[in-house]
C-alpha cells in the first residue's frame, strides 16, 4: 500500500505548474532599511552615510568600486552594506574586501529576517486542435521570510559593548612585497653560469699535448 504523499510534495507537485512572475519585499513599518540614514538597524548613522544595497545579480566589482571611491573622500565617514536571501554571501564579501583594502575600519554586523513577497502565475495548459482560449492564468502570492544582513563600517570608533562589533583589523591585508624567486633546479643540476665556466677551462690532459708538439 502506497504511503500518503506528504503536504510538502503536494504542495510542490501543486507549484509544478506555476512560475516566478517577480520578488518584492512586504512592506514593512518601523524597522525597514529602505528611506534616509536615519532608517534600518543602525539608527545614528551619520547624515552622509552611503548604503549599498547588495542584489543577487549585482555585481561585486562594480560595488565595490563605488564603495572604495565613496570612502576615499573625507567627508564619507560610513558605509553600510546591505542584502537578504541569497544576496547575504555578496554582501559579506563586499564588506571584508573592502575592510582589506581600506585600514582601521569598525564594524558592526546586524541579523534579522524580512518578509519578501513572491508573486507567481499559473502556466497556460498545452493548446488542443480546436480549443477555445482558456480563462486568463491565475496569480498566487507567497509570502516568505528571507534572512536579512547588514554590516556598517565605519573609520570613527564605535561602540565596542553593542552586540556584533568588530575592531579593526591590525593586517588588514597580505604584504605587497613580491616573493623571493624560488630555484627550480634540481639539486645535482648546476647553476646558470657554472657548466659554462668550467667547460671554460682546459684540461689538464689538453695543456701537456700542446706543450710536448
Amino acid at each position: 500500500m502506497a504511503k500518503p504523499a506528504s503536504p510538502r510534495s503536494r504542495q510542490r507537485r501543486r507549484m509544478e505548474n506555476f512560475r516566478k512572475v517577480r520578488s518584492e519585499e512586504a512592506p514593512v513599518g518601523s524597522g525597514d532599511e529602505g528611506g534616509g540614514p536615519g532608517s534600518g538597524p543602525f539608527a545614528d548613522l551619520a547624515p552622509g552615510a552611503v548604503h549599498m544595497r547588495v542584489k543577487e545579480g549585482s555585481k561585486i566589482r562594480n560595488l565595490l568600486a563605488f564603495a572604495t571611491a565613496s570612502m576615499a573622500q573625507p567627508a564619507t565617514r560610513a558605509i553600510v552594506f546591505s542584502g537578504c536571501g541569497r544576496a547575504t554571501t555578496k554582501t559579506v564579501t563586499c564588506a571584508e574586501i573592502l575592510k582589506r583594502r581600506l585600514a582601521g575600519l569598525h564594524q558592526v554586523t546586524r541579523l534579522r529576517y524580512r518578509s519578501v513577497r513572491e508573486v507567481w502565475q499559473s502556466l497556460p495548459p498545452e493548446p488542443t486542435p480546436g480549443q477555445k482560449p482558456g480563462k486568463p492564468a491565475a496569480s498566487l502570492s507567497v509570502l516568505k521570510n528571507v534572512p536579512s544582513l547588514a554590516i556598517l563600517l565605519s573609520k570613527d570608533s564605535l561602540d565596542p559593548r553593542q552586540p556584533g562589533y568588530q575592531p579593526p583589523n591590525p593586517h588588514p591585508g597580505p604584504s605587497s612585497q613580491p616573493a623571493a624567486p624560488t630555484s627550480k633546479r634540481s639539486l645535482g643540476e648546476p647553476a646558470a653560469g657554472e657548466g659554462s665556466a668550467k667547460r671554460s677551462q682546459p684540461e689538464p690532459g689538453a695543456a701537456e699535448e700542446d706543450q710536448t708538439a
